[in-house]
């Protein structure tokens, strides 16, 4: 059980540093400006840990058995979870009104994708870390 438990924090928190390394990286490059989302997020430190952390602790769904031998798809439907926690929770907190359209149109395409690299990545690390 410890093994499963630490083998889905850390897969969620590789999920949170390549997932957080894809957003800077469209926001450098202009990707973001664009597709019309005024979101261009900085690589820190500051930035990225909590990020990190909170992909860690979403990464924690993965020890519940749904579809255990198709980690893509797992990964596909558990990255639905925090998606909609960011687009329909904390975005119209942040003001950006709900989907985080204050931000542009694209913003939850933006978001869905971004989240959709979190959960198959940390899928992925999953299944070959709890073995």
């Amino acid at each position: 059980m410890l093994r499963n438990l630490s083998a889905a924090f850390t897969g969620g928190v590789i999920g949170g540093l390549l997932s957080s390394l894809l957003f800077w990286e469209l926001g450098r490059d202009g990707v973001l400006s664009w597709m019309g989302i005024a979101l261009r997020p900085a690589l820190s430190l500051a930035w990225l840990y909590p990020r990190l952390i909170v992909g860690g602790l979403w990464g924690l769904l993965l020890i519940l058995p749904l579809l255990p031998g198709r980690p893509a798809s797992r990964g596909l439907l558990w990255s639905l979870a925090p998606s909609a926690y960011v687009l329909l929770h904390l975005m119209p907190r942040a003001g950006k009104g709900l989907l985080g359209l204050g931000y542009g149109a694209l913003t939850p395409a933006l978001i869905l994708l971004i989240y959709a690299v979190w959960g198959v990545s940390a899928a992925l690390w999953h299944r070959a870390a709890s073995r």
